[in-house]
């Protein structure tokens, strides 16, 4: 399904309201100015407001499941906002809440 590309200054939150950013995004391609996100590398998530009194914890990273298919960036695939990605070690999922508009994938 088509969608905007995730860059690296995309609001995009963990179910719990933490803040996720791209480990390694991508400098040599850019979208409004601003490094690509791609599959392969995990996103990092700081303040994540869930803390269990046992169990496993706040959102650390997360790992994006679904991709572009026809899309890539040094050899890997973009990341769009109707992608999919899981939280570790909770399980849940990233919510991307503001993209960039001007550049779409699929």
């Amino acid at each position: 399904m088509p969608g905007p590309l995730l860059h690296l200054g995309a609001t995009v939150l963990c179910a719990h309201g933490g803040q996720a950013t791209p480990s390694a995004p991508v400098a040599r391609v850019l979208v409004s100015g601003q490094p690509v996100a791609t599959q392969a590398a995990p996103w990092l998530v700081a303040g994540c407001a869930f803390s269990p009194p046992q169990g496993n914890g706040p959102c650390i990273t997360a790992q994006w499941v679904v991709a572009a298919t026809r899309v890539f960036a040094a050899g890997q695939p973009v990341l769009l906002m109707s992608g999919q990605a899981v939280c570790t070690p909770t399980g849940t999922p990233l919510v991307p809440v503001g993209v960039q508009t001007r550049v779409l994938g699929m």
